[in-house]
This record gives structure tokens, sequence and C-alpha cells, in this order.
């Protein structure tokens, strides 16, 4: 990638995240009534969904990761107010050609390292913390998981496997022999290198978006206490001992629930699937919090979050687009609305469904009584459910008109998004004959019988699926549908494991470029590409999509990039990879006596408790 090359890529993210933040935020709604503030120490937040875990370098989801930014910190952070401005955090200065920490022409970053901070169980942060955290974050990198935004800057591929194929061989690195072991860690640890009481990391290219990837937000970079990761079962340093740290289950993570970062908050306690509880840190190296206690409840039943805002048991609550008339006529609560947002909402169908031990297939076969493992990968199949969907009904009814229908994985407000690109909308004729042509017409004449899931209390989700299920019933009474609501950590879990069949799921941007919505959803190997299995990979193979993702991140003409990102648009209206529902618009609910907070368009509902008081 050549200079010119990035700086039209700064340019273009710079101009983007212009476009998606802005200081100046819409007034918020209030009424008013004569209170007395309720639990002045305590800022209590409702969730719907649960944490799916409190490692850092695991999490990958919205409540795991409003957790992280409370507990944990990196290197740098975003300006509060300014995502187009970066400013110091664990390290004293933020690299620039101008102080000269940015060198070698532009693939060194240097990273004086702040000192006496401390750990929340008493260490003292070091430069050799930075370097084993990213370490082992690199060495980690679970399925599923965000690690491809730290290999793409420092290696140019996509994960560990790229790298253990590569050098030795290994296409699992779960299997490294001690000695391939040491080869691959020696190539993992040249990049990052400790001089003093500098961190420097040498990229092989140029690659300007690697602060906004490494900035506080993305718990991928999350800084830990090496001394006491060891000591808790964490990777033990070596480099022969790769294969058994690299991509642990959850459960079996070491910091799965357990945390010990230099944040404003610290673990208090977590009673998983209903409350986590966070404790001001008095020995935080800024000035400390302004509240002594966080609370954040995981009730998914909105009747309950309501009444917990009207009766001030909560200051923030978490509010579906469906409800927020019903929060407008509550007294002393603020809602502030019309908030843009980087984000596809998308009906994700799996092309290879892991049907062993998987209820939601039924019978596993084409039947009548179930549905194959490759049902999806039928082209007819995905259409007749592209035209069975209400679109319109969807965003005005359920979404109250606060956002818009999607036009493939690429927001407004990105390279590639045409507001007059082919867009689907319901069409029950269409869906017909689709499904008719399905499996050379036997799919109609037996019918099927699936199971779709979503996460239970996100009722714009359950709304989509029952839109679905009445609208594909009504075609053919051999369909049947039958939906069902599970924890947010069982959903992940299914959608890792490739046992879902269709699911409703989103992505928010990680940072402002059109590759990081093109890589999850497209890419074959990307963080939902990669859900739906070989027959898809075969897919992307076949349409050239990988190549055509990598060639658009590496034009130099912004005109031509976009052609490149409005082609697979497109690809995804001919093919109907999936089910392109939404994008919305953000919005927050809380009462009126809470200050401080500010719009975080990557973290949108998630709180940075350190700014807020009441």
């Amino acid at each position: 990638m050549n200079k010119k090359l990035i700086i039209t890529l700064v340019i273009l993210a710079l101009v983007i995240v212009g476009v998606l933040f802005y200081s100046n935020q819409p007034a918020p709604e209030t009424k008013k009534e004569e209170v007395s503030v309720s639990n002045p120490d305590t800022i209590t937040k409702v969730n719907m969904g649960t944490i799916d875990s409190l490692d850092p370098h695991y999490q990958y989801d919205e409540r795991s990761q409003e957790i992280y930014v409370n507990i944990y910190e990196n290197l740098i952070s975003f300006k509060q107010g300014d995502m187009t401005k970066f400013e110091p955090m664990l390290a004293t200065k933020v690299p620039s050609d101008q102080n000269g920490l940015i060198q070698d022409k532009g693939t060194s970053y240097v990273f004086p390292i702040r000192e006496d901070v401390k750990f929340h169980e008493g260490g003292t942060l070091t430069p050799e913390d930075i370097r084993y955290s990213f370490l082992r974050s690199l060495i980690h990198d679970r399925e599923g998981g965000p690690l491809w935004m730290l290999y793409d800057p420092l290696f140019g591929v996509g994960g560990l496997a790229d790298i253990t194929k590569e050098l030795v061989g290994v296409e699992d690195p779960k299997t490294l022999t001690a000695e391939q072991s040491r080869e691959v860690y020696n190539y993992l640890a040249r990049t990052i290198e400790v001089d003093g009481q500098n961190v420097i990391f040498h990229l092989p290219k140029p690659y300007p978006p690697f602060l906004s990837i490494i900035c506080h937000d993305n718990g991928l970079t999350a800084i830990m206490d090496k001394e006491w990761a060891i000591e808790q079962g964490g990777w033990d340093g070596s480099p022969e001992t790769i294969a058994k740290y690299h991509d642990p289950t959850k459960e079996v993570d070491p910091f799965y629930d357990k945390t010990n970062g230099t944040g404003p908050f610290k673990l208090e306690n977590w009673v998983k699937g209903e409350s986590i509880t966070l404790k001001k840190n008095d020995d935080y190296w800024r000035a400390p919090a302004k509240v002594e206690n966080v609370v954040i409840k995981m009730i998914d039943e909105w009747s309950t979050r309501k009444l917990m805002l009207q009766r001030g048991d909560a200051d923030i609550v978490y509010v579906d687009n469906q409800y927020l008339d019903q929060a407008r006529d509550l007294d002393n609560v603020k809602i502030i609305s019309g908030l843009p947002r980087p984000y596809t909402g998308v009906g994700l169908m799996n092309w290879d469904i892991v049907s062993e031990g998987n209820p939601d297939v039924h019978s596993g076969k084409l039947d009548g009584k179930g549905i194959p493992a490759d049902f999806f990968s039928d082209l007819h199949v995905r259409k007749g459910f592209v035209y069975a969907m209400n679109y319109q009904a969807f965003v005005a009814e359920v979404m109250k008109g606060e956002g818009q229908q999607s036009r493939g994985p690429i927001p407004e407000g990105f390279l590639g998004f045409d507001e007059d690109s082919d867009l689907y909308s319901m069409d029950l004729d269409k869906a017909t004959e689709e499904f008719k042509q399905a499996f050379d017409g036997e799919l109609w004449d037996k019918g099927f019988e699936i199971t779709i899931l979503y996460n239970s209390g996100n009722d714009m989700r359950k709304a989509a699926v029952d839109m679905l299920k009445s609208s594909i019933e009504g075609i053919n009474d051999k369909f049947k549908v039958h939906v069902r609501g599970v924890q947010w950590a069982t959903y992940l879990d299914k959608l890792i494991a490739g046992k879902f069949t269709l699911g409703f799921i989103g992505w928010g941007a990680d940072f402002a470029d059109s590759h990081n919505f093109a890589v999850p959803f497209m890419r074959s190997d990307g963080t939902y590409g990669a859900f739906k299995g070989e027959n898809y990979a075969k897919f992307a193979k076949d349409q050239e999509v990988d190549e055509l993702i990598t060639r658009a991140a590496e034009l130099t003409d912004p005109v031509e990039r976009e052609k490149i990102y409005q082609e697979l648009q497109q690809l995804c209206y001919d093919y109907a990879t999936d089910i392109y529902l939404y994008q919305p618009a953000a919005h927050l609910v809380m009462r009126d006596w809470v200050s401080g907070w500010e719009y975080d368009p990557i973290i949108h509902d998630g709180v940075n408790f350190y700014y807020l008081d009441k």
C-alpha cells in the first residue's frame, strides 16, 4: 500500500467519522417534575441482554464491551467528544509525524509508557505488561473473535492460523509442537519491542488506521498485568506454549470472570445473567470517578425496565425503538435520539448448518419435518426468505421510523452506499415463485420445518423473526417456522459453532471505513462470513469476493474504491446472501439527573461511566 493510498484512506476515514459523530447532539426531550435524586453515589443502568465474557481479548459484543471500557485501558483513547482526535491513556504521548514517534516512513510507532500506574490488584504498570498483553491477545485469537483487526496491520493476514500455515505448514495452531511454536512466537514477537520505558510496534507497511484499532473502545488491545495474568492461568509467556493457550473455550478462559485493569472502576461482583457491580478505583492514576458504584442489571422485559426508570430505581435503561413513545410519556426522563449510527442489522443465513446435536434443524433432512444442512445454500430458498420480509413495516412500526432499510452490508455514510441501488421489498408472489424452484421443486412439495432463534429481550429481533414466520407460513401450509428466544451468550455460542439456521444480528463500526463492513459480512474468513461455513466460502471464492475486498483496500483512487464496494453491495443483492434489514439511528434514555454523558458511536448505547455524575 503506497503513501498516497494511506493518505487517501486517512482522509476518507476522518470524513466519515466527521459525518457520523458530532458534538452538537440533538436537544434531549424531557418532562419535568421536582424529585429528589435517588442513590446519588450509584449509577444504575438496566440493559437488555447478558454479558458474554469479562476477558477483554475474548469479548466481541456490546454488553461485554461496556464492562471492559470501564475496567481496562489501552495505550491511547479518543478525545471525548471528538473521534477524529486521540489523546494519551497508558501512553504519555500519541505518536505522530510531528512529535517524531511515528518513524521509518510510517511503519514504526513509539509509545512512551506512563509510570506509577497501578493495576486494581496492586501491580505497577511496566512496558513489559504492554508487550505481554499484545502477544497474549495475538496468541489467544479465539474463533469468531476480533483479532483480525490486529493481525491485518501487524502481519497482513487474518489470524494466527494464516501465519502457522505459511510459516510451519500447520493449519491448526492448537497442534503446534514446541519447536514450531517457538518459530511462530519469534515471528509474532519481532513486531513488538520494549526499549526502556518505550514500547515500539513495527509494521510491515504503513497502516494509518492502526491508532484507531488500538484505541480505547477496542478490547483486543486492552492492557493486563503480566505477573497477575500468569498467576491466574493465562498464557505463561513461554514461546513454546502457543498451542496450549490458543483459542480457549469461553468458560475455561481464566479471565472469563476475573478482571484486573487500570481503569476507573474495578469488578465488585458478577451474578451471571442477572447483574454486575463495579466499584470506584480510589487509586486511579487520573482523578477518581464521580460516583462510587455502578450497577448494571440484565432485564429482558421492557415493562420491568420501564417501571424501574419511572420509579428512579434505574438511571439509564435500554429502550427498543418501539417503546420510545412510552418512555417519552414518563416524567423526569430525558431522551437523546436521532444520533447517527454506523451499524447494519441483518438476518444472517447459514449456508452450511452444523446439524449434529442441533434441534433447530429438526429432522435435518428435506423431508417436510426439518431442513438439510445446506438449506440456505440454495439461491431460491434465500430469495424466498428475502422476499418474505416486510421491510417497510419493520422500519415504520418496529423502529418507529428511527432508521432505514439497509441496502447491503455497507451503511449510509460509507463508500459504496448508494441510495439508488437495488433494494428488496416484500413480495409474496415472488417469494412463492422462488420457493417453488428451490431444490428442484422438492421443497414446495414436501415443505420444511425450521427453528429461528433470537436473543431474548431483543424485541426488535423477535419482531423481525415473527414477521418472517407469518409471511412464510402464509405462503405454504407445509412451511413451519418456530421462534425461540435464548440468552445472548447462548445466541453467540450458536453463531460461533455454526449451529444457527437464520439469526438476526448486527455489526457496528470498529473503525470508520467500508473495509470494516465488507470484511466481517462478506469475506470468506470474516467474522460472519466464517460462521456460514464451507458452502459460503466456495461462493466467495467463485465470485472473487475476497479478492475484490483486498483490491478495494489497495486502490489509491476513492472513486475506483467506491465502484468495488458498490459491486460488492450488488453481489449481496443479486445472490440474496442475507436479509439486509436495517440501519438504525441511536438513542439513549436516562433520568434527567444524570449528567456528563457524550455520544460515542463505537459503543453507542454503552456508557463510559467515568464521566457521569448525578
